[in-house]
Formats: C-alpha cells, sequence, structure tokens
C-alpha cells in the first residue's frame, strides 16, 4: 500500500477526526461528489439520469459491520427492496452487497441465509447481485460462501476479486473454472504486506495480468478500473484477440472520472456505474479519498479554503 492512502486511512480512522468531519458544513457538498444522496429514491434518481446516457448502473447500499442480527435482517429487506424498485422504474436490477452488512460478523451461516432471499428476489426479477469483498480478514469466508451459492444461483451472483491481494491469482482461476463472474478490482483496504502487493506499480502489473485471463477465458467479466492505461490495455487486448465489446464491462464509480464513462460508452463499450447511496458514508468515503492523492488534496484544500 502506497503512503499516501496509509496515511490518509490512519487520520481518516481518529475518531476526533470523523466527529469534526462529520459535523463540518462543507462536508455534504464533498459527499455528494461520490455518494448519490441518503435515500434509495435518490439513488434512483440518479441512475435514471446515468441509464439515460445508455450507461448501466449496480446501486450499493453503504453500511458495512452491523451491530446486531436484527439490523443485518433489516439489510436483506432494503436490499430486496432495491432490486424491485429497479425493475419497477424501468432499471436492469443489479446491486451490490456486503457480507458484514448482512451479518458475517455473527457466523457464516447467518450470511448465507440472509443472501438466499435476495437472490431469490434477483431470479424473479431477472436481476443480478455482486457479493462484494471486504478486508481481508473476511476473504476466505466470503469465497466460501460465494462457492455455495454459486452453486444455486449460477446466473445470479458474482464475485469480486482485489488484485493486490497474493491470493487473487488462484482464486481468478478457481472462480473461472465455476463459471462465475467476476468484478476486478485493485482493492482500497489498509492490508500488511504478509497479504496484500504494497507497490502500486506491482499491483498495476498484477491487474493487467489478470484482467487478460478474464478477458480470454472469464464469464462476461467486469473490468472495475479508473486507471488510463489499464483501460487502454484491455480494449487493445479485446481487439487483439477478437474480443467482441459485449463480452466484458467496464466499471467505474460515481462521480469518479464522468466524462471517461460517457466516452467510452459513445465508443460502444459496456459501461456501469457503481451508485452508493446511504447514511453510512463515511468509511467509503474516506476510502475513495485515498485511492488517490489528488483525491485527498482536493477534500483538504476544499475544508481549507472554506475556513
Amino acid at each position: 500500500m502506497n503512503l499516501m492512502r496509509r496515511v490518509v486511512l490512519g487520520v481518516a480512522d481518529n475518531a476526533v477526526v470523523h466527529r469534526v468531519f462529520e459535523q463540518n458544513r462543507y462536508a455534504r457538498k464533498l459527499v455528494d461528489r461520490f455518494v448519490a444522496g441518503d435515500t434509495l429514491e435518490s439513488a434512483l434518481a440518479a441512475a435514471r439520469e446515468l441509464a439515460d446516457q445508455g450507461i448501466t448502473v449496480t446501486l450499493d447500499q453503504l453500511g458495512e459491520n452491523v451491530a446486531t442480527v436484527e439490523e443485518a435482517t433489516a439489510a436483506v429487506g432494503s436490499y430486496v427492496t432495491a432490486l424491485r424498485q429497479m425493475k419497477d422504474h424501468g432499471l436492469e436490477p443489479n446491486i451490490s452487497v456486503k457480507p458484514t452488512m448482512l451479518g458475517l460478523d455473527f457466523g457464516d451461516d447467518v450470511v448465507r441465509e440472509n443472501l438466499v432471499p435476495i437472490l431469490e428476489e434477483a431470479r424473479a426479477v431477472g436481476g443480478f447481485v455482486r457479493i462484494d469483498m471486504e478486508g481481508s480478514a473476511y476473504t476466505e469466508r466470503t469465497m466460501a460462501i460465494f462457492y455455495d451459492l454459486h452453486g444455486q444461483f449460477p446466473e445470479e451472483v458474482g464475485i469480486v476479486i482485489q488484485t493486490y491481494l497474493h491470493r487473487a491469482a488462484s482464486d481468478v482461476v478457481a472462480v473461472m473454472g465455476h463459471g462465475a463472474r467476476v468484478r476486478l478490482v485493485k482493492g482500497a483496504y489498509s492490508e500488511p504486506e504478509s497479504v496484500a502487493i504494497q507497490s502500486t506499480a506491482d499491483n498495476d502489473a498484477n491487474y493487467d495480468r489478470l484482467m487478460k485471463q478474464l478477458l480470454l477465458k472469464g464469464k462476461y467479466p467486469a473490468i472495475a478500473t479508473h486507471d488510463p492505461k489499464l483501460i487502454e490495455a484491455a480494449i487493445a487486448f479485446a481487439k487483439a484477440n477478437d474480443i467482441a465489446p459485449e463480452k466484458y464491462e467496464f466499471q467505474m464509480l460515481y462521480g469518479i472520472r464522468r466524462s471517461e464513462q460517457v466516452r467510452l460508452r459513445q465508443e460502444g463499450f459496456n459501461m456501469r456505474v457503481y451508485v452508493p447511496y446511504g447514511t453510512e458514508w463515511y468509511p467509503y468515503f474516506t476510502r475513495r479519498i485515498a485511492e488517490r492523492p489528488a483525491n485527498a488534496l482536493f477534500v483538504l484544500r476544499q475544508m481549507f479554503d472554506r475556513q
């Protein structure tokens, strides 16, 4: 992990910084750059605007590490509602779910049981559910849960693989062997050297290798990156190997490189945008600003300029 990301995440974890930032009257304007409001309704409105440009979306309700089993059960209902509402609004029903929001801290069986009604709803509305990947402490358990559920819902569930983890290459091979869909990301958590690549250049190289494997042998892989070099490498590799654009998709996050999202779609590539929403935005927001020094500097400049 690069030094800037480690510093930003370390500062963000400070309870005083968290409290001051959430109470700052200018914070909401900064958050709105990356988060589509507090409610499902606001997220659906943002999704509609993107859909009007030919861009598909994944709705991502923010929240993680719920405190009680009852909160996890409530999350099931909100995820099911999101799928139904997307269908009712003429959008492709597609959501991302976090295992710790569905009770992973209370046991693997809790998550499995909570995911079943969500996946059943996805099947009913012709939708898709991506199981998100969180910190490395949860990776093995999340993968095991995913494999169990993919056997029951092969067309409705996919997984995320983080290329900075040393295990990423073997996970890509295993998931392709199951004929499952992968969303490939670099990774955004603070991880030790024992489990994760620390060099940005090495992680980029690993992403490039695994991306090409998925383009050749994967099932509709999601190339989730904002990196121009990796995007162009994917396009060039696909063309060189006669891989049609409809066989894969690019994915970006809401509020990041918006003009590039539109450009890629206009050039005939499938583009999906992850649209996060909800009141639990702080952990997500800090990971976004930690990913690039420019993001962190932008936030600091805005905060100090307003004082």
